[in-house]
């Protein structure tokens, strides 16, 4: 078993360049199985999701061909199989996807039922809904969903909940749909706006994507493209709390300034200084942290991805400060780790209540899932003395050389999987 190991109360400080976006390159890398012509795709973060999802679409017959750690080229016209048994698909929520790019283009899919980071329900009723509004039977079967039409009709869906991956879903399945698709209550995240643009890149015609109204008109076929995934919005704002938690200066590079606008505003308020360039975010914290409160919402609200690490940075700010988690039930799985760590932390139903405390103390603590795990690592950055987390393979699922890019920045962390080596890195900094 692998772990960080982390001497914390340096001050970051430097730039970061961030990679592509994880939750856009799945969706976009399922798509992309949707032509028979070969398809590009670079900026692709080289992380396990990302990886699992690729040795899946391999698996059932199409060629995938790695031309770097960032870049692929997929050809779909080699698919000889639509059922997707996989045993690491079931470690990835992203599994899912294949079902609408399958359905889309072959009327017919069978998937294993999803996995990923257990941070609450995120049931499948909504993409069963909408497979079924444009004529598909959906079945449940030995712990995978079977999908079949014998054709696919555009239709009006009514989406009962804001959902990323049913919105994704749904609309993969719609392009190539006889006739219009209007799906409402569509979530408008960053990596909808991506995916839409990723397959009107290959010809099909979505309009709409980024509002709460995506209308779809269905086409024949796709084709080849080349795509950039954008960049990483969840990436950038966890170093934007690691600068502010350590009361370091950071420069986050190559970052949509808009996709990061609730992160922003919320660190004004805890007292950090924020400058916006074109594709660039400087984070500075000099003074002290103020309390503040977040409520978690689709975007543009704030993202639930960037709770665990907001309440690490209130952890240590003045004052007492609240965080409502709207989206997942079990977000909150951190807080006994966090505990661990001096923090001063009560659960009330979906509410943290965050009495600020004067730092935090290194301890041995372990990752529930990938966005509490990244936020244990900046509280470890924050904290007196030294910090182990077990259990990074979470953190891995979606944060590309995660140590390097903090060590970059003067952070003092190391990956390693022995006592020994741990006993040898508290020597080192000692």
């Amino acid at each position: 078993m692998e772990q960080y190991v982390i001497k914390g109360g340096v001050p970051l400080s430097g730039e970061v360049e961030i990679g592509g976006a994880k939750n856009a390159a799945l969706a976009i890398l399922a798509a992309a199985i949707m032509t028979d012509e070969t398809v590009t795709i670079d900026n692709l973060p080289d992380v396990r999701d990302i990886n699992v999802l690729l040795d899946a679409i391999a698996g059932i017959g199409a060629k995938v061909e790695r031309i770097d750690s960032h870049t692929v080229k997929i050809n779909g016209s080699y698919i000889d199989c639509l059922c997707v048994d996989y045993d690491s698909m079931k470690k990835i929520r992203a599994s899912y996807y294949l079902l609408g790019a399958l359905l889309g283009k072959y009327k017919e899919a069978e998937v294993a039922l999803p996995g990923g980071c257990n941070i609450g329900s995120r049931p499948m009723d909504l993409h069963i809904k909408g497979f079924k509004a444009l004529g598909a039977s959906v079945e449940l079967r030995n712990g995978a969903v079977a999908v079949e039409a014998k054709e696919l009709v555009g239709t009006h869906i009514y989406l009962d909940k804001v959902s990323v991956g049913a919105t994704i879903n749904v609309m993969m399945a719609a392009v190539m749909a006889d006739g219009k698709t209007t799906i409402e209550n569509a979530a408008k995240e960053p990596h909808v706006v991506d995916v839409a643009n990723f397959l009107n890149s290959m010809g099909a015609n979505i309009r709409g994507a980024g509002t709460d109204v995506i209308r779809i008109v269905g086409v024949e076929s796709l084709h080849k493209t080349d795509y950039s995934v954008i960049p990483d919005q969840i990436e950038a704002g966890t170093f934007m709390f690691a600068a502010a938690a350590t009361h370091g200066d950071i420069l986050v590079k190559n970052v949509i300034p808009k996709h990061l606008e609730a992160t922003s505003a919320k660190l004004l308020e805890a007292g950090c200084r924020i400058e916006e360039f074109d594709d660039a975010v400087r984070v500075s914290a000099a003074g002290t942290l103020h309390n503040t409160q977040v409520t978690t919402l689709p975007y543009p609200g704030f993202p639930t991805d960037m709770q665990p690490q907001m309440a690490v940075v209130l952890g240590i700010a003045q004052g007492t400060s609240t965080v409502t988690e709207s989206i997942f039930e079990n977000r909150f799985k951190y807080v006994d780790e966090l505990t661990r760590m001096g923090a001063d932390i009560k659960v009330e139903s979906n509410v943290a209540i965050i009495n600020g405390v004067d730092h935090y103390m290194g301890a041995r603590v372990s990752a529930p899932d990938l966005r509490a795990g990244a936020a244990l690592v900046i509280a470890g950055l924050a904290a007196e003395g030294i910090t182990v987390i077990d259990d990074i393979h979470f953190i891995e699922r979606g944060y590309e050389e995660f140590p390097e890019k903090l060590s970059r920045v003067g952070a003092k962390i190391e990956k390693v999987s022995t006592e020994k080596e741990i006993q040898k890195f508290t020597l080192k900094v000692s």
